[in-house]
């Protein structure tokens, strides 16, 4: 199909683009209709995988050799390793990778391991790394368990009702801490068979240091808590030993009613590091078939290409299949096509409607109805990825999917909090006193509602034909009007970062059909012309989650660019020279591989704490975009029907 009139020549383009990578992201399509792109974190979960085998007596020299060659690529300027591509020294990230490649056999004196060391010293040395990374050392008798706060297991068979208890935490939070409390109550110690030290990168030895815990927040309820600990700590060792055996066995019950199978524990690296530790610790045989089931579902999650190899936080097949149906959907393909069928149906058989997962807790009488970001993680579905799926199989036949559609729609009303926002994964999640423990050092402990999910939600809902007065419209479009910046963004919870969060909201505007001349409205539309770059993308660093550092700018990228264009268009902006500017940009940009050419991450797990690169957004997104102004031109309207 090809365009008349004025910018003919370009629109051709456009669509030669369109056809040409709608085929490319065909290709990529796995043979039951599922997509898997890659998904990369920082130099912490690689080695974090090489600890763990060694903590395990589990060594695997030629897996370990291909880790350890990825992290050596990946060491900054510096000297250190940073949280993102091109970032900053990161202590944590930086004591890890350096640790992980003395296990695997790396000389402390080789120049790379000299400028880390220097570098760690230099930034207060391995005794300034976070609370996670101190628990880690004190495995490996690196610290004394002083380092590390006290953790009471016995919290587990208190009622729901008080101070601290695992439903008030996060859903990544409380399977990560459930195993991680059995380990503090064992202090069981690394087999570390090769008996590798990092003394050197204390600055103070190791016992002599009196300063580990620090007030996360800085707040003086965080000085209480730090008090608490102290107590705490002196207290604890007179705690009955029965009480301890009762609350392992009701955290061990936790963690095998939710192994997930190759899966994992809440399907994510960390959380499965952990389990694995604790049947350990417990003693566990390695043929046991749990720890079998759990060492396959952290090897899962491996990637190897170029002689190197990483290990990824966790895996996105539900979130990368959604969003990849709605770009080719977008591109022309039909709802009868193999292509949408068998993707179709692939997540149709994935969605949870018998497993009251831990949000049944805050919704006792909520029926299930949800996806889950990974194969298989029925606990733990979460609505960003069920408003995408929902909407996709919407937009491809809403008579077909109806069932499907509108299990969804019940779950995802039902789990909106209480200002109109929703949470990821829980309903609201916002007990804030808990971010000044110390073990919250990551502030990352809760998981309150947002604007880009909340935002997602609101597009299926007016996908579907849920009008501006129904309760769920009206309370979340109010509170996504509530969250604007001063400047007229939309912070980004899940993508890097005001360009996301804005995208977000002015799709969930379009969709809701609010009024795109409306002055909230053009606030975004101007704050968005405004970040655009000279090479007429956009890009925003993962250090715009410091506020002081929120205009942070690198390079543009195409994933960053397409979002920005996606919520211009969805306001009505599609002949404006900004979006004409953007789709040059996306045109020109160099593509490797039937993808754009992307760098720097592109997402976030915990602001300022833990990064992501999602490799199939650069797949998909510039697709849908330049597909989506392509159908704006031939339609000749301002703006979309559909959700996204």
């Amino acid at each position: 199909m090809t365009f008349t009139g004025k910018g003919a020549s370009f629109d051709a383009r456009v669509n030669a683009l369109v056809e040409e990578m709608s085929d490319a992201l065909v290709g990529f399509q796995a043979e039951d209709g599922h997509w898997a792109f890659e998904l990369e974190a920082d130099a912490t979960i690689p080695a974090e995988y090489i600890l763990l085998n060694h903590f395990l007596d589990e060594i695997d020299d030629e897996t370990e050799s291909k880790l350890a060659n990825y992290l050596r690529a990946i060491q900054g300027g510096h000297g250190g390793w940073p949280l993102y591509h091109d970032g900053e020294f990161n202590i944590s990230a930086s004591v890890k990778a350096y640790y992980a490649l003395k296990m695997c056999g790396d000389s402390p004196d080789a120049p790379h391991m000299k400028r880390a060391r220097e570098a760690i010293l230099a930034n207060g040395g391995a005794a300034r790394a976070n609370v996670l990374t101190r628990f880690t050392l004190a495995l490996f008798g690196q610290v004394p368990w002083r380092a590390t706060p006290v953790m009471w297991l016995e919290v587990l068979l208190l009622p729901r009702w008080f101070i601290f208890h695992m439903d008030k935490v996060s859903y990544w939070s409380r399977t990560v801490m459930v195993p991680l409390m059995v380990l503090e109550a064992l202090k069981p110690r690394a087999k570390n068979p090769r008996g590798v030290s990092i003394a050197e990168l204390f600055v103070t030895p190791p016992d002599e240091e009196r300063r580990y815990l620090s007030n996360p927040t800085g707040h003086w309820l965080g000085e209480i808590m730090l008090a608490f600990d102290r107590v705490g700590r002196l207290i604890q060792p007179l705690s009955p030993k029965v009480l301890q055996r009762r609350a392992i066995r009701k955290a061990m019950s936790f963690v095998q009613e939710r192994l997930n199978g190759e899966d994992g524990l809440g399907g994510i690296f960390p959380a499965i590091a952990n389990t694995l530790m604790a049947f350990d610790a417990l003693g566990y045989p390695k043929d046991h078939p749990d720890y079998v089931v759990a060492r396959k579902a952290v090897d899962g999650l491996l990637v190897f290409k170029n002689g190197m190899g990483y290990c990824q936080p966790c895996l996105s097949p539900v979130w990368d299949t959604g969003l990849a149906a709605h770009a080719l959907l977008e591109s022309g393909l039909q709802d009868d096509h193999p292509v949408i069928e068998k993707a179709n149906d692939w997540l149709v058989e994935r969605q949870i409607l018998d497993v009251e997962g831990d949000w049944i807790t805050d919704r006792p009488h909520l029926r299930p109805g949800g996806w889950a970001f990974q194969y298989r993680n029925d606990y733990y579905p979460d609505v960003d990825d069920t408003a995408v799926v929902a909407m996709a199989l919407h937009r491809a036949d809403p008579e077909r999917y109806r069932t499907a559609i509108e299990r969804a729609a019940e779950w995802v009303i039902g789990m909106q909090s209480r200002n109109g926002g929703w949470g990821a994964f829980n309903a609201d999640n916002t007990y804030y006193f808990l971010q000044h423990i110390p073990f919250a050092d990551h502030g990352a402990l809760l998981d309150p509602p947002s604007a880009d999910v909340s935002a997602r939600c609101i597009c299926l809902l007016a996908q579907m034909g849920y009008d501006r007065t129904h309760p769920a419209m009206a309370r979340g479009l109010r509170y996504l009007k509530n969250e604007q910046e001063e400047d007229g963004s939309w912070f980004g919870r899940w993508g890097n970062n005001y360009v996301y969060g804005t995208w977000s909201a002015l799709c969930a505007f379009n969709a809701a059909g609010e009024d795109p001349d409306a002055p909230y409205i053009r606030r975004a539309v101007e704050w968005l012309k405004a970040r655009q770059r000279a090479d007429g993308g956009w890009g925003e660093d993962c250090a715009s989650y410091w506020q002081n550092r929120r205009d942070e700018v690198k390079v543009s990228t195409p994933s960053q660019t397409s979002w920005a264009l996606l919520g211009l268009m969805a306001a009505g902006e599609v002949d404006s020279d900004a979006v004409r500017r953007g789709l040059e940009y996306l045109v020109a940009a160099p593509r490797i591989n039937g993808k754009w050419h992307e760098e720097y991450f592109n997402a976030v797990g915990f602001p300022r704490v833990f990064y992501l690169r999602y490799h199939g957004y650069s797949a998909y997104f510039p697709l849908w975009t330049l597909a989506r102004y392509r159908y704006l031109r031939q339609a000749n309207v301002r703006s979309t029907q559909y959700g996204l």
